[in-house]
């Protein structure tokens, strides 16, 4: 990462030092206080001109409505609440929410890819061309497992076992990162969809799978951790996953945004994530790819 001095960020943005030291004591700009100097990244002052960038009439998209597509979880809407931000969520799964982030009817998407890449969320910002200006933005990693009831009746222990058994999993939407998750895990098993008893319809959330497998109506179910907690759920772990917000540089630097950004690093949130149980909070708030 390149930092500048005062004087060379100056000269690169073409201000005068006193206008930059407006901007840094407004708060309007960024930058870091090191040793009693002031650095300004390089590529972060690339980001906050284009945020601010003006193009004629007709030429640029109006702004998306303040709402986090994509993936539903329970940390991530109590954080937006707690956080001021402002931003409302619509849950209908991780490429959903990708789909409404192009078509500039949300203004983040939450994210958690599966596949074959090491990490599926940066190979799947990366691929998106129509996002010539996608920022990723780390939020948590999360603990994905088979939710079954208590006392795990049906002695389910991994995938094999929903298969060998003909148990009934309740599945996801197309699109949706759990049902990524277990199309993985079918392939590595040498398995497909149709070997499973898959409860229908599909659930189109954690929460929903969740209510499936406490009602009786399925036996198990792909979810994360903190949603087995919250409907009292046995929990057998699978894998930690990364659970990310994939949004364009300009909202990144929108106050809606930047709130949820300054609330990340508090004692509440990282404290509400242990009650939830099954996060790692490590990567919270941290630019993860950009481009």
């Amino acid at each position: 990462m390149e930092l500048l001095t005062t004087s060379e960020a100056a000269d690169y943005l073409r201000l005068g030092e006193r206008k930059l030291y407006e901007l840094v004591a407004e708060g309007r700009i960024p930058c870091s206080k090191v040793t009693g100097k002031w650095l300004f990244p390089r590529h972060e002052l690339d980001r906050w001109v284009v945020a601010g960038l003006m193009r004629p009439e007709g030429m640029s998209p109006s702004e998306p409505p303040s709402i986090v597509g994509g993936s539903q979880d329970d940390l991530l809407e109590w954080s937006l609440r707690q956080s001021g931000s402002g931003l409302a969520t619509l849950s209908e799964g991780t490429e959903g929410g990708v789909a409404r982030l192009l078509r500039g009817e949300a203004a983040v998407a939450a994210i958690h890819f599966h596949g074959e890449a090491a990490d599926a969320n940066v190979a799947a910002a990366a691929a998106m061309p129509q996002l010539y200006d996608v920022v990723l933005v780390g939020f948590v990693r999360r603990e994905q497992g088979l939710l079954l009831p208590h006392g795990n009746p049906k002695s389910l222990h991994s995938l094999d076992d929903v298969l060998a058994s003909g148990a009934r999993i309740a599945g996801r939407q197309r699109g949706a990162g759990a049902d990524m998750l277990l199309n993985l895990l079918l392939a590595k098993a040498g398995a497909a969809h149709g070997d499973l008893n898959l409860l229908e319809p599909p659930c189109l959330t954690g929460p929903d799978l969740a209510a499936a497998v406490r009602t009786g109506r399925a036996d198990c179910g792909i979810a994360s951790r903190a949603a087995a907690r919250a409907a009292g759920l046995e929990f057998m772990p699978l894998l930690w996953e990364n659970f990310d917000l994939l949004l364009r540089q300009r909202t990144y630097f929108q106050p809606s945004f930047q709130a949820l950004l300054k609330f990340l690093p508090l004692r509440p949130f990282a404290d509400r994530a242990a009650e939830l149980t099954g996060y790692d909070t490590s990567p919270a708030g941290q630019i993860r790819f950009f481009k």
